[in-house]
């Protein structure tokens, strides 16, 4: 029996699930009324049709992406605290993201995230060129260290892996060396290692 009740955010929370399972592509109208329960008519009464619901998970995508909150009580650890959450936030929600940037709203979507960045480098003392410099850095290690992490979660098994490469000899005879990159990378650590070493030496000057 089709549901007697629903609501829009209902109705943009099961479509913001479908497209994270698979993707914009995978989502239709008609799936999406099955998973709601629903009829089709009485989506199109909640959000217009798809291209307007597709409009709205972005503008919900934008809103959710600007709630970043700085932790901490040093300058290098609330800013270094700003790249951890938007680096999070960016990895929850990839097809949404894409979604974001095929619609030309890329730059809206990082304007909070950069905002609190602003607020941040300004406590630290940074002004002018330098501040902005600052902002951009933290913004472009997030995103490109998010490339090279999902390029590496997609990349097929490979054979020969770290663990057969990296041998006394390849290791200039370091082996403890060796033996930390013949070991799977932690994402988290090496993360909260590069930009923290970033930020401190862009702080510094």
């Amino acid at each position: 029996m089709p549901r007697t009740s629903l609501t829009r955010e209902e109705v943009l929370d099961a479509a913001a699930d479908l497209v994270k399972q698979h993707g914009p592509s995978g989502l239709s109208m008609r799936k999406l009324a099955a998973e709601l329960g629903t009829a089709v008519t009485s989506i199109y009464w909640h959000v217009g049709n798809r291209e307007q619901l597709l409009d709205a998970l972005v503008e919900r995508t934008v809103e959710e992406m600007g709630a970043i909150v700085p932790r901490g009580s040093a300058p290098a650890e609330r800013i270094v605290s700003v790249a951890r959450t938007l680096r999070r936030e960016l990895r929850a929600r990839p097809h949404l993201i894409a979604m974001v940037h095929e619609r030309g709203l890329t730059e809206r979507m990082f304007l909070p995230a950069q905002q609190a960045l602003v607020h941040e480098v300004h406590a630290a003392g940074l002004r002018g060129v330098r501040a902005a410099e600052t902002v951009r850095a933290v913004q472009f290690q997030v995103v490109g260290y998010l490339l090279v992490e999902r390029n590496r979660e997609r990349a097929p098994v490979q054979s020969p892996g770290e663990s057969d490469l990296w041998t006394d000899t390849v290791s200039e005879h370091d082996p403890a060396l060796a033996r930390a990159l013949a070991r799977p990378a932690d994402p988290e650590r090496l993360f909260s290692v590069s930009v923290r070493a970033l930020v401190e030496s862009l702080l510094a000057g």
